[in-house]
């Protein structure tokens, strides 16, 4: 039936249907944090009410909590763990959340603390935190950050990198064949002993091999290769 306007009437049920058609806005992604200190979490929320995609979820102060938030039947996008809990807690948290029947990949978990360094902050990527931030980031960061990790991927201030001053990638087609296969095991959280067990040379000689990468990638220390390494491979994203 046409109305006085020229235009086809439409039931109510017709409109329902048809609403339920018409694509939506995506809805805000979820973020929630486990601080030890609660004047911290409301920082965060203040923060996030200018961000019309991040909608600040819930608050808690306990690990445990945290555990109990992640697992729910309407689990944040992204749950911010504070270091401050202490880098053992963390990582035996991350492993038995990991391990739980109620695990959920899609739940971005993201480290954040007054200060994190390179051997912590590849410790926390390998266990399965998606994203490093230090509390004194700026707010460019924090978003930036929650944005990457709400997304699917993997994010990290660049000042974690001792490195950080150097702009170009290291060079790693100067690197021999041999050279190679130790700094992929480096990446992979390899130790010396367990690096020469692999490739079936002498621990000293991997002293020698990672001395000479070093030298060619100007990377300093075996955490940097390895954190280098997953930024080379776009697995961690860095702010522009």
């Amino acid at each position: 039936m046409m109305n006085t306007l020229g235009t086809k009437d439409v039931s109510p049920i017709e409109a329902g249907m048809m609403g339920a058609l018409t694509p939506t806005a995506e809805s805000p992604r979820t973020i929630s944090i486990c601080d030890t200190q609660p004047v911290t979490a409301e920082g965060v929320r203040t923060l996030l009410s200018e961000a019309r995609e991040l909608r600040f979820e819930k608050a808690c102060e306990t690990l445990r909590q945290a555990y109990d938030l992640a697992s729910s039947a309407t689990p944040p996008d992204v749950l911010i763990l504070d270091k401050a809990f202490g880098i053992q807690a963390i990582l035996d948290w991350l492993a038995d959340w990991k391990s739980s029947p109620a695990y959920n990949a899609a739940v971005g978990l993201v480290i954040w603390g007054v200060s994190v360094t390179e051997a912590e902050a590849l410790r926390f990527l390998q266990a399965g935190a998606r994203g490093i931030l230090r509390k004194t980031a700026g707010v460019s960061s924090v978003i930036s950050c929650l944005r990457t990790v709400a997304g699917g991927r993997s994010w990290m201030e660049d000042c974690v990198f001792r490195d950080s001053g150097r702009q170009d990638r290291y060079p790693r087609s100067e690197l021999t064949s041999r050279e190679q296969q130790v700094l992929e095991l480096v990446e992979q959280g390899f130790k010396n002993k367990e690096i020469a067990g692999e490739l079936g040379i002498r621990p000293g000689t991997v002293k020698i091999h990672l001395k000479h990468i070093f030298e060619k990638t100007g990377v300093r220390g075996r955490y940097g290769l390895a954190l280098s390494g997953l930024r080379e491979r776009g697995v961690v994203s860095l702010p522009a």
